[in-house]
């Protein structure tokens, strides 16, 4: 499809990155009313669903993935929920492993690229919800799931009729290589720390597959990657990881109305997450580039952002009937 030109325009303080990136992240609060129900994953371990509702029964749901240490309560998922909820559309904000305040059970945890889980999920939401229409939104980490899903199968449920992905890091090594740059340093350094709490929590009960000393030895992203997310998910390293994750190479074979939202200014992207030709030449997907934003930071009025908007729009245009 043709690149979408952009309409958002932010007040001039958060047309820097940084503080749109940093205020929507630290600073912003959504209220929403969410009710929490535990899944078993065919593996035994468990996923955590924060569910919110349109206040008429509607047919209609959109299923929220967060981001890298995220979880279903951020307002970046509540957001969307809530407005979506308005709009008559149920919806449910996944927790992945580990990441709804409970460690989970198995010695895996998450990753940009497991989309198992997304799955177990969906057939969740098949066999015991009435839905006959749903929607995928993911941010970040959750946004590279998503495309990955989507392109790497042929049997996406016919019920799926549109996905919007946000500050989607599609090429998983380019945009580790800038996490790792001093512009991001600030950033880099709050991840580490936050996985490094949960990485000790989870050795606590997995002490023959891991030891504190290597835990403490971990200095980077780069290192927790190799350390833990490839040895822990079956890759074998970092970089392995990254090749096998990326939803890049996913993209030609997206067949489902999706919409890319990636900010021109968004400090975590490689110029390679920008994916300009698989764009144009994929009539399922469209990629939209405001030059502001940052990362999730599409700040506008009354707390409602601009990828929420147009999250909105976007799945209203795919969409046979009215929301």
């Amino acid at each position: 499809m043709p690149i979408i030109d952009s309409t958002y325009k932010p007040f001039f303080l958060f047309r820097n990155g940084f503080v749109s990136t940093v205020y929507s992240g630290l600073v912003r609060r959504v209220d929403l009313e969410q009710k929490r129900e535990r899944i078993t994953l065919s593996d035994g371990d468990f996923l955590d669903l924060d569910w919110s509702y349109s206040e008429e029964k509607t047919n209609k749901l959109i299923i929220l993935l967060h981001g890298l240490e995220g979880n279903g309560k951020r307002p970046y998922m509540t957001g969307t929920a809530k407005l979506f909820n308005e709009h008559g559309v149920d919806a449910v904000c996944v927790n992945f492993r580990g990441c709804s305040g409970e460690t989970n059970l198995k010695y895996r945890s998450y990753h940009s690229g497991a989309t198992e889980d997304l799955e177990e999920v969906i057939n969740h939401v098949l066999k015991e919800k009435d839905y006959t229409e749903i929607y995928l939104k993911g941010i970040s980490l959750g946004a590279n799931i998503i495309l990955k899903y989507l392109g790497e199968r042929t049997d996406v449920p016919k019920e799926i009729k549109a996905a919007v992905a946000v500050s989607a890091p599609c090429f998983l090594q380019g945009s580790a290589r800038e996490l790792h740059t001093f512009k991001n340093k600030l950033f880099h350094d709050r991840f580490l720390r936050h996985l490094s709490v949960s990485l000790k929590n989870k050795q606590k009960h997995f002490e023959d597959e891991l030891s504190l000393e290597t835990i403490e030895n971990i200095k980077s992203l780069y290192d927790f990657d190799n350390v833990y997310t490839s040895q822990a998910h079956g890759f074998k390293d970092g970089l392995e990881y990254y090749k096998l994750s990326s939803s890049l190479q996913f993209l030609p074979y997206i067949k489902t109305p999706t919409l890319i939202i990636n900010a021109l200014n968004d400090s975590f992207l490689s110029h390679e997450c920008y994916p300009v030709k698989e764009a144009k030449e994929n009539d399922f997907l469209h990629l939209e580039m405001p030059k502001y934003g940052g990362h999730v930071g599409f700040i506008s009025k009354k707390n409602i952002y601009y990828n929420e908007c147009r999250a909105l729009e976007f799945i209203k245009m795919n969409n046979r009937y009215n929301l």
